[in-house]
């Protein structure tokens, strides 16, 4: 696969730089996200157990408050996940009001399934770059992970 060419002067400017990343960054993550273990799981539900696989138990509020949604939306998540055998509902040990909602082994597997399917296709994609490229990509990685940490 050639390189990509550089780009010009004006494309590196904030307004058309930030137009060109969105739309790549957005396809990016549609074509990753069709890369997972099971059709039968949404990428809302996807996200819950990932988050769950790497935070450990929460509360649903806290769930919520992690995906920016509102609790009945992720309380109607937690219901097909838990009918599902993704995720299990405990008492909360500080709390009786509370629920804990931790992922089952069956949810791990389905994350760790489809983090391997991910990998497996950026990785098959990334190899049919050049040296530069990749270099370029790994650098890119870096400057994107400082802008969304600001």
């Amino acid at each position: 696969m050639p390189s990509a060419p550089m780009p010009s002067a004006s494309q590196c400017r904030p307004a058309p730089l930030a137009a060109d990343l969105r739309v790549a960054l957005m396809r990016s993550v549609r074509r990753l996200r069709q890369e997972k273990s099971s059709e039968a799981i949404s990428d809302g539900q996807y996200a819950v157990l990932s988050v769950l696989d790497k935070h450990g138990p929460m509360t649903p509020r806290e769930l919520a408050a992690h995906e920016n949604v509102q609790p009945p939306s992720m309380t109607r998540t937690l219901n097909v996940l838990v009918d599902a055998g993704l995720v299990e509902r405990t008492d909360h040990p500080d709390d009786g009001r509370q629920v804990l909602i931790s992922i089952s082994e069956a949810g791990a597997r389905e994350v760790a399934e489809t983090r391997k399917r991910r990998d497996a296709w950026l990785t098959r994609r990334l190899a049919e770059l050049s040296a530069e490229d990749r270099e370029v990509l790994a650098r890119a990685a870096l400057v994107l992970r400082e802008v969304v940490a600001r």
